[in-house]
């Protein structure tokens, strides 16, 4: 039905904008998308791979016969590069990303980490509230935000049973880890969607092509969302103060240890996963592009057989689909024109850059509290690619192209208002003794804080240059 109406319904006689038949089409298939995602009628990774087959059967160079009448062949697009969306270096990375974590959990090494910080901050409720909060964020530069707040709010299950009744702690405790796992995924390319998604743009040969690696982001990033890690570690300190200086310790037992016939595998696998950290976070140094050092421990934790076909069954796909369906749509809104046509509408050149940049920033911001941030990114920052290439000479002052995309992708991290903003939110909300107003207090102080620190550093790379 829906195809039968993108082919209906967008014609000459309908054009505004002076927009082609194709790109009438892309804005009523990105038009679709949007309803999509925002109602979630169905789920958000159905969405991207409805509007590929849309993209595919109404607009590209295989398009059904009807479809193609009276449209040129140059305006049609490429169905090769529609279909490779699912297998962009990106999504690799992604992947590899999945796996690495995945062992990681396996192997215990996420649940070490926390034992050892544990052991060093000891058990007074502050502090507690900072070594959670520390290891949650660092967790989630590497596992998926989700993956982490379950594993955190795991480990202090017990603890948070003890809070007596009227204990504002258990809020601060709560909190904090959501907080930690949402603020921590911008440390990384791989930390969260969106910054894979920025990264995918920002490096597009046939884009913006500005070549910003793995390890440049995480110097930039990972301080920044520490550095808002513990601003927020003191806010909710103040905002639900302890009841009680000291909580009950935590089980810092050893984990069990995997069974293998290998006695070494243990030590095989933190190698590889350091190494595979050490050529990300040093791309540059070694040479290697962060999705071709991507396929070591998809290679290697499948060859020692510690990554079987059962823990592919558990890799998150969703995400990886959702992804792909907004790079094709991002092709298709780039390829076509419909981005530069939308952009070139408004005369941008008559309003000040700091207004834009921020404007862009707040609506992502925004958006991302109602629906998926990945969803958000997807829709958003094929928009904003094109605005930044029509105006880059006006960004030159405050940072170019990558500080409009970059902070697009950083505020989708900030987005936590609601319980549906993001999983985290979702699973603190779960634990209960947790308000909507608590959240959304909280949600809007990292988005104010975000806009400072961002705004800030902008200022500082300015005046740098």
């Amino acid at each position: 039905m829906f195809l039968l109406l993108v082919w209906l319904l967008p014609s000459e006689k309908f054009s505004f904008l002076e927009l082609t038949i194709i790109q009438q089409r892309v804005l009523l298939i990105f038009i679709f998308a949007v309803v999509m995602w925002i109602t979630e009628y169905i789920p958000s990774w159905i969405t991207s791979v409805s509007l590929t087959t849309l993209l595919l059967f109404t607009v590209s160079d295989s398009a059904l016969n009807f479809c193609r009448l009276g449209v040129p062949q140059e305006e049609l697009l490429s169905n090769r590069i529609l279909i490779a969306s699912f297998a962009d270096p990106v999504i690799f990375l992604f992947l590899g990303g999945f796996i690495l974590a995945a062992v990681a959990s396996k192997f215990y090494i996420d649940r070490k980490i926390a034992n050892g910080v544990i052991k060093v901050i000891g058990t007074r409720s502050t502090y507690y509230l900072l070594g959670i909060m520390l290891v949650t964020a660092l967790c989630s530069m590497f596992v998926s935000n989700t993956a982490t707040a379950i594993m955190m709010l795991t480990l202090v299950g017990p603890i948070l049973k003890d809070f007596e009744k009227g204990d504002k702690g258990k809020i601060a405790l709560v909190l904090g880890i959501t907080v930690a796992a949402n603020l921590g995924g911008m440390g990384t390319p791989i930390g969260t969607p969106p910054n894979a998604i920025a990264m995918k743009y920002l490096n597009d040969p046939a884009g913006l092509n500005l070549n910003i690696s793995f390890g440049e982001w995480t110097m930039v990033f990972a301080p920044l969302a520490i550095a808002l890690v513990l601003i927020m570690w003191y806010i909710l300190t103040k905002l639900f103060p302890f009841n009680n200086k000291n909580l009950k310790k935590m089980d810092l037992s050893n984990p069990p240890k995997v069974e293998s016939e290998n006695p070494y595998i243990e030590y095989i696998v933190y190698i590889i996963i350091s190494a595979t950290i050490a050529l990300w976070c040093f791309d540059r140094f070694f040479g290697v592009n962060p999705n071709v050092v991507a396929f070591i421990p998809i290679a290697l934790f499948c060859l020692l057989g510690v990554f079987g076909k059962d823990d592919l069954a558990n890799i998150d796909w969703s995400v990886l689909r959702l992804v792909a369906g907004g790079f094709a749509l991002g092709f298709a809104f780039q390829e076509s024109g419909l981005a530069y046509k939308l952009i070139t509408s408004i005369d941008f050149t008559t309003i000040s850059p700091w207004i834009i940049m921020l404007s862009s920033w707040l609506i992502c911001y925004a958006l991302s509290n109602f629906i998926s941030n990945t969803a958000t990114v997807n829709l958003l920052i094929p928009i904003f690619v094109a605005l930044a290439s029509s105006l880059s000479g006006e960004f030159d002052h405050i940072g170019g192209a990558k500080t409009l995309i970059i902070g697009v992708a950083v505020f989708a991290s900030m987005a936590m208002v609601l319980p549906v903003s993001t999983p985290p939110n979702a699973l603190a909300f779960s634990k209960g003794g947790l308000s909507k107003k608590d959240l959304a207090k909280v949600g809007l102080i990292v988005g104010g804080i975000g806009i400072v620190a961002c705004v800030s550093m902008v200022l500082v790379m300015s005046l740098i240059r």
